[in-house]
């Protein structure tokens, strides 16, 4: 019987936070992992980002997915769909539709770093999809995927779309997709979203929105600091900085502190130091070309089925399964 089933993992996910902040702001260099933008404010703000002129990748991995969606379900078969960073679920519809067309329709697990994200998303698409079985699991896929539930009785699909996997270094990125491949059997299918590299000018535009948004999203991430871990940073003391560092081929968005500032997180017992013009970084996306998509699963035990690339060459969707 189809149902809602909703796992809350979010007190492992809250320690994991609160580790990360204490790493990550005791740097030399201060950093943090993009994933904590996504709260329930910044979800919103990425939505209203993805709307923008400038912000070319979602709108073309969900044209791809449109015209890919019925080939990709008919190729592997899949009737359980799990979702690595569900956001608001509008990819997913795509994929669910193509499988409850398809007659194979069984399960979708969306999984998380925000608990709002995963209730409203299992919620939401229980109701929608009556049929469907929906296991919403509140985690971190770099850390938590054993909570993932087992497969059904139907072929996996574990999509990691938007171009996440850019999120992540070359190294740590191969290694997150190993952990990726663990949730596949033989017959099961990764299908993975990769931004590409193109003209710097029209990926920096992306990140730097004439509207702000993109701004606003980023100095998100000190409210959730504040929020979380009863803080003080001085949220308008920060102004956004992104940039495309051509070496790496890779976007890096910053804060950067318009006046020296000292702020305490009283629940980490952690006092923080900027000085004026210090940064923090709050993401990297890395840019891929079809070979670096390719080699990167082929490092990670996974090969490449299928490479989709949009009419423009600006973003890929690769299906992969295990190496045989």
């Amino acid at each position: 019987m189809a149902g809602l089933d909703t796992v809350l993992e979010s007190e492992l996910a809250q320690h994991a936070f609160a580790n990360d902040v204490l790493d990550g702001l005791t740097k030399p260099f201060k950093e943090l992992p993009p994933k904590y933008l996504y709260d329930a404010r910044g979800s919103e703000l990425f939505d209203e980002i993805t709307e923008q002129p400038e912000y070319y990748p979602t709108r073309t991995e969900l044209r791809l997915l449109r015209e890919r969606a019925a080939e990709i379900v008919a190729r592997t078969g899949a009737g359980e769909l799990v979702e690595l960073g569900a956001g608001a679920s509008t990819k997913a519809r795509v994929l669910l539709d193509a499988m409850r067309a398809a007659g194979t329709l069984r399960r979708y697990v969306p999984l998380d770093v925000s608990e709002p994200v995963v209730a409203t998303a299992a919620r939401t698409l229980a109701a929608d999809y009556p049929e469907l079985e929906v296991a919403g699991l509140v985690a971190d896929f770099e850390r938590d995927l054993e909570h993932v539930p087992r497969a059904g009785d139907t072929t996996r699909l574990v999509a990691l779309l938007g171009g996440t996997i850019g999120n992540f270094p070359p190294g740590t990125r191969r290694g997150v997709l190993a952990k990726i491949g663990s949730l596949l059997s033989d017959g099961d299918h990764l299908l993975l979203g990769a931004d590409l590299v193109k003209d710097p000018a029209v990926i920096e535009a992306a990140y730097n929105d004439a509207a702000g948004v993109t701004a606003e999203f980023n100095r998100n991430m000190l409210r959730v600091l504040n929020r979380e871990f009863d803080g003080d940073l001085p949220v308008e003391s920060f102004e956004h900085v992104a940039f495309y560092d051509r070496r790496h081929e890779w976007i890096e968005m910053r804060l950067r502190a318009t006046r020296p500032c000292t702020a305490c997180l009283r629940a980490l017992d952690l006092r923080v130091e900027f000085a004026a013009g210090e940064e923090l970084r709050t993401e990297i996306s890395a840019k891929f070309t079809p070979a670096r998509v390719r080699g990167d699963l082929e490092a990670s035990g996974l090969q490449a089925a299928e490479l989709f690339i949009d009419a423009d060459g600006l973003f890929a969707i690769s299906l992969s399964r295990l190496a045989a």
